[in-house]
């Protein structure tokens, strides 16, 4: 009996360590190339804007946050990223989840659109000390959509992101249609 209990808080602590998203004995090392996104931060958000309105009114001061946290017994982060107008006015709320996948040897991120109830998908790789994902989805007006977004200058409080869209199947892109600066406001995020 003492054994069958003892065998039952053991499977038990480990269940709860697995649920705090730390990882797994089984969870391969490139699954942490992610970590510098866990936390929270904050976020400077610019736009590429350019015609007339952009010319009289100038580019949008855009912020946000960032969090993020370990998920699927370390394999993963699930993040959510929110951003405001300066009138703290919400303009964009994502949530994705981000999974290594080791036979691939790639990170596979499934995103939600919540404003606009649409899925997106992208996969990538750590490359020379940036992460990097090509991704598909929809445009605010609901058509198809290529990325290819970079997370570079990576240290432990901050990073930046930058996106670059093509909305013609990759045939031409459209650099720097967002930039992201981010700083650390904590190595926790509150759910």
């Amino acid at each position: 009996m003492k054994a069958l209990v003892l065998s039952l808080v053991l499977a038990l602590a480990g269940m709860a360590h697995a649920q705090h998203g730390e990882a797994a004995a089984g969870a391969p090392a490139e699954a942490a190339q992610f970590d510098f996104l866990v936390g929270q931060w904050e976020l400077e958000v610019a736009p590429k804007a350019s015609g007339l309105v952009a010319m009289i009114h100038g580019t949008p001061k855009l912020v946000g946050s960032w969090k993020a946290w370990r998920s699927f017994d370390g394999y993963g982060l699930d993040d959510e990223l929110r951003i405001v107008d300066a009138s703290g006015n919400p303009l964009s709320l994502n949530h994705s989840q981000r999974v290594f996948d080791a036979k691939a040897k790639r990170w596979l991120v499934s995103g939600l659109d919540v404003y606009r109830a649409r899925f997106g998908s992208a996969s990538g790789q750590w490359q020379g000390g940036e992460m990097r994902l090509e991704g598909s989805g929809q445009s605010a007006e609901g058509k198809p959509v290529l990325t290819r977004t970079r997370f570079f200058e990576i240290t432990p409080e901050r990073f930046k992101m930058r996106q670059d869209r093509s909305l013609d199947n990759g045939a031409t892109w459209e650099e720097g249609t967002l930039t992201v600066v981010a700083k650390r406001i904590s190595r926790k995020a509150t759910r």
